[in-house]
């Protein structure tokens, strides 16, 4: 009976980490470049970077803190049966247990230092920035951002990227992320991004990158990314930057090189001398 029971307990507990990990890794499909309603777990990755760090997720992250908590549970449940007053009527005297103490201290070093690896693994790749082809600057303000492509990479022009309101949304655009110009980078190439700001702290952060990195006024960060599909992905500002931070969202378009060739282009008669700041609050006025 005893063996009965402890082989369903087993295989509902393994059941359920199944379930887990199922739905972790996709079971609600996780739409690329925008957030999903309901979705579990991190959204599908489109970078060298964004996979590792999803694999990092699912494969390292999910187990430990999935089988500590339920490693836990089972040590209270064996404690309050085994050693309850109705089966233990006398209390036991005894205080320390140095081979329990030595084993409850070394495992949890073991844990950490195998997290430690593949996390700082992870930490070099999306820091170290390989050769880029393509390289842009990203301004964060209140409560916009400001993007320039540099003149020796076919660009020489500069663009402001505001978030839409309600009454300017066209059909299939979404609330809350759809942007006025969005920016446009190849496919499959290495994009380099330097990223600062003008007046708060800001973050500059695309989920499906794989990538945060925080916009100092004063100082000039970088990342980077090389997108696999074409699309268009979002992100938003991820710090608290004032009463507008809600409203502060990041679209990149990813295109084929002839495409990206057309657009900038087109981009620097658009955006030839034009202040994009005062168009953009007289569009609003």
């Amino acid at each position: 009976m005893r063996t009965s029971t402890l082989s369903r307990l087993i295989g509902g507990i393994g059941g359920a980490w199944l379930g887990l990990m199922f739905f972790s890794t996709g079971a609600l499909a996780q739409a690329e470049g925008m957030p999903t309603p309901g979705g579990i777990g991190l959204p599908a990755m489109v970078t060298p970077v964004g996979h590792e760090a999803q694999a990092f997720y699912n494969d390292v992250l999910l187990p430990v803190i999935t089988l500590i908590p339920i490693f836990v549970l089972f040590l209270l449940i064996y404690v309050m049966w085994r050693f309850n007053e109705k089966t233990n009527p006398v209390a036991v005297k005894d205080h320390h247990n140095i081979t329990l103490e030595v084993v409850w201290t070394i495992i949890p070093c073991l844990i950490l230092l195998g997290m430690a690896f593949p996390s700082m693994r992870l930490l070099t790749h999306q820091v170290e920035v390989p050769e880029a082809s393509v390289t842009i600057k990203v301004t964060g303000s209140q409560w916009y951002w400001k993007y320039d492509y540099p003149q020796d990479q076919g660009g020489g022009f500069s663009f402001e990227q505001h978030g839409k309101a309600d009454s300017e949304l066209q059909p299939g655009e979404l609330r809350m992320l759809a942007v006025d110009n969005e920016a446009v980078v190849p496919v499959g190439e290495v994009v380099k991004v330097f990223v600062t700001a003008t007046d708060v702290i800001h973050a500059f952060g695309i989920p499906s990158f794989g990538i945060r990195q925080d916009a100092i006024p004063g100082r000039m960060n970088e990342t980077w990314f090389k997108i696999e599909k074409e699309g268009v992905y979002y992100g938003e500002c991820y710090f608290l930057c004032g009463k507008d931070h809600a409203y502060m969202p990041i679209a990149i378009r990813a295109v084929s090189r002839p495409e990206y060739e057309k657009w900038l282009a087109e981009a620097k008669t658009k955006f030839a001398g034009g202040d994009e700041r005062k168009q953009h609050v007289a569009a609003n006025q």
